[in-house]
């Protein structure tokens, strides 16, 4: 079946392009890229009985007397929710909840062909963060698992984290944790590379103080990196600027910068193994990438134009990646949901920890053995269909080691 790919990083300004549509791209999308199937056949009375009245009441009644049951009996076993409310669609912006249920379903698409895991796109027209957790906390009974997708930050931050403390199913947020454990994946990749280890001697700079950024900031940390320097718009982030007020963003101040540097993306550079961006396009120049120290890895993620020009920062890098599909080392989230997802199912997950996060990407990583690693090839292809097994049967160990299941 023909299978679809999802890129990185989003742009929080809106495009205009128009309304033409190609033939070829309006035929996919005629009247939906999903439909519902049933997983059984209706075929006489017998049946009508068995999968309604009355069969359906026996079941009912025992998940109302053991409501775990639900997980085995129902199709919770294998839902998960694609929620969004359109106001952060990748290179679109704030386009709304009808405008991104394309990009929903394309969500969903890919959790069921991948990962055989059935998604269903929820666009929601709301914006306030409590009533989107109260919303999505309302229909949960019916899903194992909870995918928020093209929130604006810092909303998504608040979202995400008072349904994780209200809900007893895993709720991911693959605009920033996907990106994350890709990154991380093909980072540890990178760095083998060329002689150097994701940890404290390892200098990086992220770019882009996002919903993406401080996920990715957050599990490189926790993978052991601690000379970690965050930059946006007005420099260096420190706990102390003027401009840092939201909590997300101090505390990232605080668990960074070692060194405490302050000033502008040049000072951050200088002498850095690691340029991380997931900001804007063409931000960074070949005087920039001049700054950095030998052998330096630059992941310029921004689409749908990267910080730099891939072509320009392979004169001063040794690895370059995108979030781009026609350039090698494609940083991309197809990578990790659904393999995720289907291990979260699995397992009967009843929540993401940071663990599953770091053994999703260390399992990503390890499908590029050495003989095949390259500076053109840090990350597995999304076709290769050894992904999503790898990963499910990492994050369901980690689920049950942590014990981190339904019982």
């Amino acid at each position: 079946m023909p299978r679809m790919a999802q890129q990185t990083a989003s742009a929080p300004t809106p495009v205009h392009t128009g309304t033409t549509i190609s033939e070829e791209v309006r035929r996919v999308h005629e009247g939906g890229k999903l439909t519902v199937a049933a997983t059984t056949e209706l075929r006489d009375h017998h049946d009508l009985a068995l999968v309604y009245t009355p069969g359906v009441a026996e079941v009912s009644a025992a998940i109302h007397e053991q409501p775990t049951l639900a997980r085995s009996l129902t199709i919770k076993r294998n839902s998960v929710a694609v929620v969004s409310d359109g106001s952060a669609v990748l290179g679109l912006g704030d386009i709304g909840p009808e405008a991104a249920m394309p990009v929903m379903e394309g969500k969903a698409l890919l959790l069921k062909q991948l990962a055989d895991v059935d998604g269903y796109p929820i666009c929601l027209d709301a914006r306030d963060p409590d009533r989107i957790v109260d919303i999505v906390s309302a229909i949960a009974p019916g899903f194992g698992g909870i995918n928020l997708e093209d929130i604006s930050a810092p909303r998504c931050f608040e979202i995400e984290g008072k349904l994780r403390r209200r809900l007893q199913i895993p709720v991911f947020h693959d605009d920033q944790h996907g990106t994350a454990i890709v990154a991380l994946a093909a980072l540890r990749n990178a760095t083998r590379l060329v002689g150097k280890d994701v940890g404290p001697e390892l200098r990086v700079v992220v770019q882009g103080i996002g919903a993406a950024g401080i996920a990715v900031s957050e599990l490189l940390l926790a993978a052991g990196v601690s000379d970690l320097v965050g930059v946006d718009r007005h420099g260096i982030v420190t706990p102390r600027r003027a401009t840092a007020r939201d909590p997300i963003f101090r505390r990232l101040g605080k668990r960074s910068n070692p060194r405490e540097l302050t000033g502008p993306v040049d000072r951050a550079l200088e002498g850095a193994d690691v340029f991380i961006g997931v900001s804007a396009g063409d931000t960074i120049t070949a005087e920039h990438l001049e700054l950095m120290g030998r052998d330096a890895i630059v992941f310029a993620m921004a689409n749908p134009v990267p910080e730099v020009d891939p072509a320009i920062a392979r004169r001063y890098a040794a690895v370059v990646a995108t979030g781009r599909s026609d350039h090698p080392n494609q940083i991309n989230n197809v990578l990790c949901f659904p393999g995720l997802f289907r291990g979260l199912l699995d397992a009967g997950a009843t929540r993401v920890s940071i663990a599953m996060k770091l053994a999703a990407a260390d399992a990503i990583a390890a499908l590029i053995d050495d003989d095949e690693r390259s500076s053109e090839r840090i990350v597995p292809s999304p076709f290769d269909d050894r992904v999503v097994p790898a990963v499910a049967a990492a994050v369901a160990e980690v689920a049950h080691r942590q014990g981190a299941v339904a019982t």
